[in-house]
């Protein structure tokens, strides 16, 4: 090789190595802005809410699942608390599944309906935001849990009667967020539930300012008519109707028109039905007046509402939901089923979804409505 070449081949490898180095720190300094990353390492995540006792966690299938999320934790003065006793033993009975399950993440979950009556209050101060963050930090390492899960009810909006709420919730809620941020790091998990009606999403966060500091969000998809609701309705429609504005795909639409990525949002579905009753014919019972009466789990939906029961079963086609009616007791149902499940989970894989979560984990049954999330998951069906 002569001179020349020799010099040409060394600057050529000079320019390639400068070129290598540029690359890399692209990549670092992409790597210091890009938010909080939201890619499940599975296709879609799996999320399962448990409300239970701690010998119920033996019988968690949690291979089906990529996240268990623990409900509820509660507020101590400033401070967030898992208490003594079964609470504290069912924590620690759901972080030892990760023992057969390593890739299992644990979450935390903060008040649920009825569990937040003084987060308003709290979380106004800016001490107390710190005080809070500090202690969910601390559990976390005692119990060597994944992340927190808040599951405020709901700030700024009317949620559970007769806790106090306000339009001063909304910034103080982003800076709750960027105070757990903060103190828990960048692998600690961090995400919210949220309400999923129009107000909630209209009014209750700043989606742009909380979206990138979270891991993902939980739009709490059902409840959609609740009791207070006017009329009956699909309580966890996938899709709007004529007559029935409120929906999971209208939740999912109204997030992605405001910007946030697909791969933040995370849909639910029902593991319970909900009941009417005093609901006339109308419809076959849909968007009828009527009283709510109670909730019952998936299940017992066959003992309770099977053909021996003298409750039909209906579906309708554009809100992709099944229903019941009782004709002669007047009797309305909504609810999830194995149909409505694998078309929502099915929704989440071909909108680039984060994934789908449930309430709740003991609702279900055997080989139930759980089983038929991770069928379609591991079919990857587009």
């Amino acid at each position: 090789m002569s001179i020349d070449e020799q010099t040409a081949v060394l600057l050529n490898y000079r320019n390639a190595m400068r070129y290598h180095s540029a690359l890399v720190t692209i990549a670092v300094l992409i790597g210091l802005v890009l938010p909080y990353p939201a890619h499940p390492a599975e296709p879609i995540t799996v999320i399962g809410y448990y409300a239970g006792s701690p010998e119920k966690v033996a019988t968690i299938d949690a291979g089906k699942l990529t996240h268990v999320i623990y409900s509820f934790g509660h507020l101590s003065g400033n401070r967030f608390y898992i208490g003594k006793g079964k609470p504290t033993q069912t924590v620690r009975n759901l972080v030892a599944l990760k023992k057969k399950y390593p890739k299992l993440k644990v979450m935390l979950s903060l008040g649920g309906w009825g569990g937040c009556a003084t987060c308003s209050k709290v979380f106004a101060s800016a001490d107390n935001r710190k005080a809070f963050a500090r202690s969910v930090r601390e559990v976390l390492d005692a119990f060597k849990a994944d992340g927190i899960d808040l599951d405020w009810e709901y700030p700024v909006v009317k949620g559970y009667p007769g806790h106090p709420y306000g339009p001063e919730d909304k910034p103080n809620f982003t800076e709750l967020i960027r105070e757990l941020r903060r103190e828990l790091g960048p692998n600690r998990e961090l995400s919210f539930a949220a309400g999923a009606f129009q107000k909630y999403l209209d009014e209750a966060v700043d989606w742009k300012a909380v979206m990138p500091l979270v891991n993902r969000v939980n739009l709490m998809t059902y409840d959609l008519v609740h009791g207070n609701s006017p009329t009956t309705g699909h309580h966890t429609g996938l899709y709007s109707t004529p007559l029935q504005h409120e929906s999971t795909d209208n939740a999912v639409q109204t997030l992605l028109r405001l910007g946030i990525p697909a791969n933040k949002l995370v849909i639910g579905a029902a593991f319970y039905t909900r009941i009417w009753e005093n609901v006339p014919a109308g419809y076959n019972g849909r968007y009828q007046p009527g009283k709510f009466k109670s909730s019952t789990a998936y299940r017992n939906v066959q003992r309770d509402f099977g053909p021996q029961t003298g409750y039909k079963a209906f579906w309708d086609d554009t809100a992709k939901a099944p229903y019941f009616y009782h004709p002669s007791r007047k009797r309305y149902v909504s609810y999830d089923n194995p149909r409505s499940v694998e078309l929502k989970t099915q929704y989440a894989i071909q909108k680039g979804l984060n994934g789908i979560m449930f309430w709740a984990l003991l609702h279900d049954k055997p080989n139930g409505l759980l089983a038929v999330i991770d069928r379609v998951k591991r079919s990857g069906r587009k």
